[in-house]
């Protein structure tokens, strides 16, 4: 039988998803109908009004709640973490003079972005550092050219939700600050670092001169980010949002859908995490079944099969029209030919189920 055209199979496997009353990865997802129906309901239970350009009791409260809680002076939403990042490069490389920032080589502005930093400000990426690790002092120390800043991924996605440990996060911060050279953190996942660290916020995010976290990975809103440092900084950070379309005649949609679930969501956090350590722990036994990394630092890691991706997705889709189980999402081959890969988010779903009403299920996919 040949094999069914790529948009065929990639809209039948979206209807599974949806068709399966329990998902493993991530959060709850409401529908449409569902989301438009919560937030208006909070809205009218908060006496929410729109915002005019960004202007607004609504975008103003939540704005100084993130700045206060990442320890900066001010804070402004933004439709999207790529504007954001984009925003906080061009604003360091004006003030440096040096057209060009350090980056990790699987960072988000490398991998996802068509090269928007370069097709629009014509600046250079540096990779810092070792792919398959965070960014340490020592990668900074290696690096002879003058930097306008030093993005840091906390955590990093691309290798399972790793940050580096606390000591090592300290001394990155006083290379850099005894360089005067400014560090930028990509904080799309920071809110997922906290309970590893066992800090504040704040404390994670002192000695970064600017930070960007989303609303939307985390906290669940539609779409979103916030960019924060100092005053002056994210008054000039409004400018350039403006210069690029991102002052929106109306954020509060957005804005709302984050609010809502805002102390939520964080305050779950610490739960996903303990639920992400006994899960890898029983992971761990699964034969076939390799972790990355082997013991989570967040609430996320990446889950290595000795399988190829298109045996286990059928195995997976398999589970779903069966049983009613969406075990994994994307699943994807490796550089080890043979082996798959897949990321698990653990979100609320999973905070109700135990090993033995999940373990069974990733053994299937890994052939057991």
């Amino acid at each position: 039988m040949p094999a069914a055209p790529v948009g065929t199979l990639a809209a039948h496997r979206q209807r599974l998803r949806l068709d399966c009353p329990v998902v493993f990865p991530g959060f709850r997802t409401l529908t449409p109908a569902e989301e438009f129906r919560a937030v208006a309901d909070w809205c009218d239970a908060n006496g929410v009004t729109h915002d005019q350009y960004g202007q607004g009791d609504l975008l103003t409260a939540f704005e100084g709640t993130v700045a206060g809680l990442l320890g900066k002076e001010a804070a402004a939403f933004m439709p999207s973490g790529v504007m954001a990042q984009l925003i906080a490069m061009r604003l360091w490389t004006e003030v440096s003079g040096v057209p060009r920032f350090g980056m990790p080589h699987t960072s988000h502005l490398a991998l996802h972005e068509e090269e928007a930093y370069q097709a629009l400000f014509n600046f250079h990426g540096v990779p810092v550092g070792d792919r398959r690790r965070p960014t340490l002092a020592r990668d900074l120390a290696a690096v002879s050219q003058p930097l306008a800043c030093l993005l840091v991924e906390l955590p990093l996605r691309e290798i399972g939700g790793q940050v580096p440990d606390w000591d090592e996060l300290q001394a990155l911060k006083e290379l850099a600050r005894s360089r005067q050279l400014p560090l930028h953190m990509d904080g799309a996942r920071l809110w997922e670092s906290r309970a590893y660290y066992g800090r504040s916020y704040a404390e994670i995010a002192a000695g970064f001169a600017s930070v960007y976290v989303s609303v939307y990975k985390g906290i669940g809103g539609v779409a979103g980010a916030v960019l924060a440092g100092d005053a002056d900084f994210i008054a000039n950070a409004r400018l350039w949002q403006r210069r690029l379309g991102g002052t929106l005649v109306r954020q509060s949609p957005m804005v709302a859908t984050a609010a809502m679930r805002f102390e939520t969501r964080l305050a779950q956090m610490d739960a996903c995490y303990r639920r992400t350590l006994d899960l890898a722990a029983g992971l761990a036994g699964i034969p076939g079944i390799r972790l990355n990394p082997a013991v989570p630092q967040t609430n996320m890691l990446h889950i290595f099969f000795d399988r190829p991706a298109e045996m286990v997705a059928e195995t997976r889709d398999a589970i779903a029209g069966g049983d009613g189980r969406w075990v994994a999402g994307e699943i994807r081959p490796t550089d080890v030919p043979g082996w798959s890969v897949t990321e698990l988010y653990v979100g609320d779903t999973l905070l109700g189920l135990d090993n033995a009403q999940v373990l069974p299920y990733f053994a299937r996919l890994a052939g057991v």
